[in-house]
């Protein structure tokens, strides 16, 4: 079983930078994906970026493309998310989850942390 648990989210203003880690229990075998995901009040869980856990091939939402970072530490079995250039609109709940497609459907994935708040403020 592989449990996921988020850390890392709070409150920034517009323009700032934060890091969102997600510490992966139960070693994920190599075929694995993990991807972020959010969801603003009233909003559908929208899908943010994903990453292959052995190669590190990365997709992006094209909200977040050049602004947001996937990475993986395999050696730490953690994956993180540097956001940068933050918006008021980047506020939502956070959450990490993996499972064996990188696709941006949050159906795919079968594995997800508990959330962690992200608030941006103008």
């Amino acid at each position: 079983q592989v449990y996921l648990v988020e850390s890392g989210g709070g409150l920034v203003q517009a323009g700032d930078s934060l890091r969102l880690s997600c510490t992966v229990s139960g070693r994920p075998f190599g075929t694995y994906k993990m991807g972020w995901f959010r969801q603003a009040p009233g909003q559908e869980r929208d899908f943010v970026a994903a990453i292959t856990w052995n190669m590190g091939a990365t997709t992006y939402a094209d909200s977040v493309k050049g602004r947001f970072t996937i990475s993986r530490d395999v050696a730490k079995n953690t994956m993180y998310l540097q956001m940068n250039s933050l918006k008021p609109e980047d506020t939502a709940v956070y959450y990490c989850a993996g499972g064996v497609r990188m696709v941006p459907i949050r159906s795919e994935y079968d594995h997800w942390g508990q959330g962690t708040q992200v608030t941006v403020s103008s």
